[in-house]
């Protein structure tokens, strides 16, 4: 037809078809298009062998050995060989050749084969001869889709499975989003969202669903719930969409009360949000910010069903609009965008913050915590707590620079994430007071025992005398490390608890209510058999950062009138007295049971210890940081002392039927000195190196000295 020439190439004499019009195009050095007709004729011929791809790529290995032009009566080279390989041979070697050094080693993706290739395509240590810089070539694999060149086999795939993780499936240089019948539906809490099969892998693709974090999106939804119960409509933001999970969830259940706005800097995850978006039902009103200065796209009124999808990096968001809640959950720590959040957050709105960075934060990389959050800690057994309190830290001084103040409404701290809640307090007076108490932490190494710096900038003779244990007089050199600045508040905010738990058991959240219930025990250091739903006192008295709180039996006119300086004042001064009267904060940390067990000791149940140690007169509740841990306000030589009376000899059997007998000088319902108490452990424990010295005397036939002695 005249539309095809042929022409060698002349490394290795090998006829690639060519289009003629390309080749008229490079001759006269015009770009233009060729004529339809050509285009057909073009998309016909390079059906089976697209024009993009590299030689090495085919379908079938007579495929192969057509470039080749095998013929019995001729040598013909390698086509994927330089001839300082491989020399020109007769067909029958050149096929044996082909199939076993290029196609049984080739990598296979939708019915291509990428063979291995040995031509001058990948330079590899340049060296120099004399005058002239020669090129050692090595074998290598052509990407089918992008223009990359890999070494390895394995490698090889692996980059395959990234561009397929991605959707990127089809041409060089052109991301292409994965069909939809790659999509799988994940439905959560009555929300249905499409996501990539590899959603569980946040560094290799754009649409990140993790199921383990629905307890943390539950967490979140009661809060917000909570808080679109105090004032209507509230414009909440999620900072980080990804899929749109969180955002979705709290437009279809909350309704009008909410306006959400779903934002996300990737183009794909924002393409996926507003297909989820319409996946639920719900309309899109989309506001996408790029380089280019693109229109908004309005698509439908908002209302009650209609979501605001953005598209720009969230500390643009958050400094261009205001937004009474925001949550932040990005991949890794969240520092970043603290100064943006608070910045301009409304006055008593909610700020949430989901913080994944768990090795810098439960100390397995303490320079990255140094790093991140100022903050210097070590691994402790009250490693969880520590990390939010880092966290609550970090917060606390970017709300302060922005003249902001924060109280604690819910700090977890599980597996897999640290979500930290809190609410904002506009003026310089909420933030010097929520600056106070960030303070630093003395912690003693021997016997784990805590106690919060003093205030004051005065310096002290003898730090150590904070302490109520007595390690570093009995112990030799230092025995105490000063950890933080750490927030020594409280953690938890018992109203604002409760009426999470009663959000959750409205909208049937089953799985997040035996969590809020262990946090209402916790904020009120009790046990779970005196839980109660409705508090100590009266719903109606119930205060939360000078903010009356709306329950079935307060009075219109006992609510927070916003606007009026006087009446928050007001409302502030009956908390101060509320909160004097009350003081129920709960204590900082916990101790670990098994931690302190005492060796050949059967220590009692958990439940039956915390019974033990309420009726020696402490307030004592589990904690959800440890499992096995115990929040009390008892020092840890008098929780030595229970755990020591009710626990069972192992070696007794039998015999040893109830409680061990202390000596006479020792009552558990007192509150016993720690000095007291750590001499009785220290009478013991030099009876005990006594004995393994003396046993160590009878095997050893140079026995060491004791200190002691």
């Amino acid at each position: 037809d005249g539309l095809v020439v042929s022409e060698k190439v002349k490394s290795n004499n090998i006829d690639v078809k060519i289009p003629k019009s390309e080749l008229e195009a490079e001759e006269k050095g015009v770009e233009e298009e060729s004529p339809r007709e050509s285009d057909s004729n073009i998309l016909d011929v390079s059906a089976d062998y697209p024009r993009d791809k590299h030689i090495s790529i085919q379908r079938h290995l007579a495929d192969l050995e057509k470039l080749a032009d095998l013929r019995e009566d001729e040598r013909k080279p390698c086509p994927l060989c330089p001839e300082e390989k491989f020399k020109a041979c007769y067909s029958h070697k050149l096929h044996r050749h082909l199939q076993n050094l290029h196609w049984k080693v080739s990598v296979e993706f939708e019915g291509y084969r990428m063979c291995i290739c040995h031509l001058s395509c990948r330079p590899v240590k340049p060296n120099l001869v004399g005058d002239q810089t020669l090129s050692k070539m090595g074998a290598h694999y052509h990407c089918i889709i992008c223009s990359a060149t890999i070494v390895r086999r394995t490698d090889m795939i692996g980059h395959i499975n990234r561009h397929v993780n991605k959707g990127e499936t089809e041409s060089r240089f052109i991301t292409v989003r994965a069909p939809k019948s790659s999509y799988e539906v994940v439905k959560e809490s009555a929300t249905d969202v499409q996501v990539l099969p590899n959603h569980s892998t946040p560094q290799k693709t754009d649409s990140y669903f993790n199921p383990k974090m629905k307890l943390n999106r539950q967490l979140i939804f009661c809060a917000l719930a909570v808080l679109a119960g105090e004032r209507k409509p509230i414009e909440c933001l999620d900072a980080f969409g990804a899929t749109g999970i969180m955002g979705l969830q709290w437009a279809k259940h909350l309704r009008s009360s909410v306006k959400v706005t779903i934002n996300d800097c990737n183009e794909n995850s924002v393409t996926m949000i507003k297909e989820n978006c319409h996946l639920n039902k719900m309309k899109v009103k989309l506001n996408i910010k790029e380089e280019d200065n693109d229109e908004a796209v309005g698509n439908g009124e908002e209302n009650s069903d209609t979501i605001e999808v953005t598209k720009m990096d969230a500390n643009v968001v958050m400094h261009l609009r205001s937004f009474d809640f925001i949550h932040l959950d990005p991949f890794g720590t969240s520092v970043n965008y603290l100064d943006s959040a608070f910045r301009n957050v409304r006055n008593l709105g909610i700020v949430s913050l989901t913080s994944t960075d768990i090795s810098s934060l439960y100390a397995k990389a303490q320079h990255v915590t140094q790093r991140h959050y100022g903050c210097n800690i070590v691994r402790t057994e009250y490693y969880k707590e520590l990390a939010a309190r880092t966290v609550i830290a970090a917060v606390t001084r970017a709300a302060a620079r922005c003249n902001k103040g924060i109280e604690v409404l819910l700090a977890v701290a599980l597996e897999h994430f640290v979500l930290v809640v809190v609410r904002v307090l506009r003026g310089p007076t909420p933030a010097d007071d929520s600056a106070r108490k960030v303070r630093y932490l003395i912690h003693c190494q021997w016997c784990e025992e805590r106690v919060f710096q003093k205030e004051g900038n005065m310096v002290e003779e003898n730090p150590y005398q904070q302490l109520p244990c007595d390690c570093h007089g009995s112990m030799p050199g230092k025995t105490a490390v000063l950890l933080g600045p750490l927030w020594s508040g409280a953690l938890f905010n018992t109203g604002f608890l409760r009426r999470m738990l009663l959000e959750a058991v409205q909208y049937g959240l089953d799985e997040v209510q035996p969590l809020l219930k262990t946090l209402v025990c916790e904020s009120e250091c009790t046990t779970l058999k005196h839980f109660s739903t409705h508090g100590p006192g009266d719903e109606n008295k119930q205060e939360e950062c000078g903010v009356y709180i709306r329950t079935p039996n307060t009075s219109a006119e006992s609510y927070l009138v916003h606007g009026k300086r006087k009446s928050e004042e007001a409302l502030r001064g009956a908390a101060k007295r509320q909160r004097a009267e009350l003081s129920t904060e709960h204590p900082p940390f916990y101790y670990n049971i098994h931690r302190h067990s005492i060796k050949g000791m059967n220590m009692p149940k958990l439940n039956k210890f915390l019974n033990y140690l309420s009726e020696a007169g402490y307030r004592v509740s589990r904690t959800h940081f440890d499992p096995m841990g115990v929040r009390t306000n008892a020092p840890l030589a008098q929780f030595k002392t229970v755990l020591m009376k009710y626990s069972i000899p192992t070696y007794v059997g039998a015999q040893a039927e109830g409680p061990v007998h202390l000596p006479a000088e020792i009552q558990v319902g007192e509150e016993v000195p720690a000095a007291a108490a750590i001499k009785v452990e220290e009478a013991e424990l030099v009876e005990d190196d006594k004995c393994e010295v003396s046993a160590a005397m009878f095997t050893q036939p140079y026995p060491t000295r004791c200190a002691a002695d």
